[in-house]
């Protein structure tokens, strides 16, 4: 079950010539051919020297121009903050064409650092113009092209682009519709680029292969310093090789699994791999429909693991066993990092908050957060 997000704006308003929209809404494979040249590589029309005039320092002519090719109407919010260091155009309904046109001119703009492009519904082909941009491009940074639609399309081609920039260090994906073929694209390129450090791929439908391919990037990947992937449908033994591959990971600081569906199987991975992990600093693996056997095994790696700051295995069926299990693996652990302990929703005992008193007398700084102490009203009216 997934949360709710933004609602998607329409292309359409962008479109100058309406009769022609049908011709956007076909299947993107025939698409394909069109914007694949002879060598593979994606033909997003970027280059349009000839057209532009003699000395456009800004390059508000050369998007102009770009419109009229695509025919489709320029966004003036663009063409007024083209010089800004940070471009937010969330929800503005670009489409496929309107992006194909806004990354004309991006693709030698030195002013723009961060580029926010959520939400504008460009689909596979309006994600292959940012991602062949983004080739050219050495001076973003960031860039957060979540809700767009993108599909396997979209996801090749970041791939690609992935294999050559070396100036992005942030790049959110979320709500792309990526599938278990998404990965086989995506996380290739994850071992190849040492340069992201920040990565989104939240609420998208990834699910055991998927872990798989995850797994396999995290144990040969350099660079990425957070990765999300929060709301997807990650289980079983995708679970399980996703957890072996954050066991060989020595770079990785967060890590957001919540909303899959790890189970006993993922939460013993994930234990095991904590044992081995000496530089992961906070995890979030609540919503996991994990119980409390596999709190147990988790327990047994934060029993020697010297790095982990925070863990979230909030909204668990872990029951207090799996609280007291790893509020004790805590004290057992004269090494523990542990600052942050999240049980939310998770009604615990007497015997956890006695525990727990006596944790903060080794621990001062450890908070522990949880749904409350079962019998706390009885005695009361007593």
């Amino acid at each position: 079950m997934r949360g709710p997000k933004d609602q998607h704006s329409s292309p359409d308003r962008n479109v100058l010539d309406r009769g022609t929209r049908h011709e956007e809404d076909e299947e993107k494979e025939p698409q394909v051919q069109e914007c694949l040249s002879s060598d593979e590589d994606y033909d997003t029309d970027l280059e349009l020297e000839g057209k532009e005039a003699a000395y456009d320092l800004t390059r508000q002519t050369c998007y102009v121009t770009a419109c009229k090719k695509f025919r489709v109407v320029p966004a003036s919010y663009f063409l007024q903050h083209m010089q800004n260091s940070t471009l937010v155009m969330m929800h503005r309904g670009l489409g496929p064409q309107g992006t194909k046109a806004l990354a004309v001119p991006l693709v030698t703009n030195t002013s723009i650092l961060r580029l926010n492009l959520r939400d504008n519904w460009m689909e596979g082909m309006g994600g292959a113009a940012i991602a062949e941009m983004l080739k050219g491009n050495c001076y973003i940074t960031e860039v957060d092209l979540s809700n767009n639609n993108l599909e396997v399309y979209g996801a090749k081609a970041i791939a690609g682009m992935l294999k050559e920039n070396i100036t992005l260090v942030r790049l959110i994906l979320s709500g792309n519709h990526f599938t278990d073929r998404s990965t086989e694209h995506l996380c290739p390129a994850l071992i190849t680029n040492t340069k992201l450090q920040h990565l989104d791929l939240s609420y998208n439908a990834l699910g055991e292969s998927a872990g798989e391919h995850m797994g396999d990037a995290l144990s040969e990947n350099t660079g990425l310093r957070s990765l999300n992937l929060a709301w997807n449908c990650i289980r079983q033994k995708g679970a399980v090789m996703l957890a072996n591959g954050l066991g060989e990971n020595v770079f990785l600081r967060i890590l957001d699994l919540s909303f899959n569906g790890f189970g006993k199987e993922g939460a013993s991975a994930l234990g095991q791999a904590l044992k081995e992990n000496n530089v992961l600093e906070e995890l979030n693996i609540s919503n996991n429909r994990i119980p409390p056997e596999g709190a147990i095994h988790l327990a047994m790696g934060l029993k020697v693991n010297k790095t982990i700051k925070s863990l979230n295995i909030g909204r668990n069926p872990i029951l207090n066993a799996g609280c007291y299990g790893i509020l004790k693996s805590v004290q057992d652990n004269p090494d523990s990092a542990l600052e942050t302990l999240d049980f939310s929703d998770i009604t615990v005992s007497r015997d956890f908050d006695d525990l727990y008193t006596a944790v903060k007398e080794i621990f001062p700084a450890l908070r522990v957060n949880h749904g409350g102490c079962f019998g706390t009203f009885s005695k009361a009216k007593a």
